[in-house]
């Protein structure tokens, strides 16, 4: 069954539920490569994208070639766009098992902390921090329904405190402050069995990342560990390439 077909059999009725990943931000770059790389897997992938048309282009060769891979628009700085996915999530499928907080904006490498653009630092936190936390608690309800929920905060070397330089403010902030969200997510979910990491996949060759980095799906791959780690994997952790890293 793929995910455009609903079951029409008492048979399905057995069957055990379809495993349910989002990605956000996945109609290009390391989001498409998760997308890709969680869809081989066996499971159905909702491929969120701020642009309907572009997500829905992005996902066509996916489906051809016989994944489970469903476009849904998705803001992650709009919480009316995150309430209408989350219904659509509910209507369609119920429950879900991972979300992946993928979206992420500015690498701004032109900008120091003492001469930043505030407006640029206000406008990557909105979706490198407040998206993910928004998207959180907007699919909470269904991750708890699953017997596997996991939750994996792409981030990023830039956020680390042990490694931070002046470089990329806007960026860097945003990032540190999600790996702090992550650790207060950990510790709140403790004993629901939802698993909450955060992942760098590394200087990947993204439009973000530019040329001269590493293959996509060597970042992607880390992500997909973390989305799929055993009941009893780490959680509140910071990892690159499946190796714990400093904060």
């Amino acid at each position: 069954m793929n995910a455009q077909t609903a079951p029409d059999s008492a048979a399905s009725d057995s069957a055990p539920p379809a495993t349910v990943a989002l990605v956000t931000g996945a109609n290009r770059g390391i989001g498409l490569e998760i997308t890709r790389q969680l869809a081989i897997a066996g499971m159905t992938v909702i491929l969120g994208s701020r642009d309907r048309s572009k997500g829905e282009a992005a996902a066509a060769p996916l489906g051809q070639a016989g994944l489970a891979v469903v476009p849904m628009a998705l803001d992650v700085t709009d919480p009316d766009s995150i309430a209408e996915l989350a219904q659509q999530l509910e209507q369609r499928f119920g429950h879900l098992d991972i979300l992946i907080n993928n979206a992420g904006i500015l690498y701004d490498t032109w900008q120091t902390p003492s001469n930043a653009d505030l407006a640029v630092v206000q406008e990557a936190i909105a979706t490198n921090t407040l998206g993910p936390w928004r998207m959180v608690q907007a699919v909470l309800p269904l991750l708890k329904r699953s017997q596997r929920g996991r939750i994996v905060n792409v981030s990023s070397g830039a956020g680390a405190f042990s490694s931070m330089g002046a470089g990329t403010p806007a960026y860097s902030l945003s990032k540190a402050a999600l790996n702090a969200l992550t650790r207060l997510l950990a510790a709140d979910l403790k004993g629901s069995g939802i698993l909450v990491n955060a992942v760098c996949p590394g200087w990947v060759a993204t439009d973000m990342g530019g040329t001269g980095g590493r293959p996509v799906a060597d970042g992607a791959a880390g992500i997909v560990w973390a989305a799929t780690l055993p009941a009893d994997g780490p959680t509140g952790g910071f990892f690159r390439d499946r190796q714990p890293l400093d904060w």
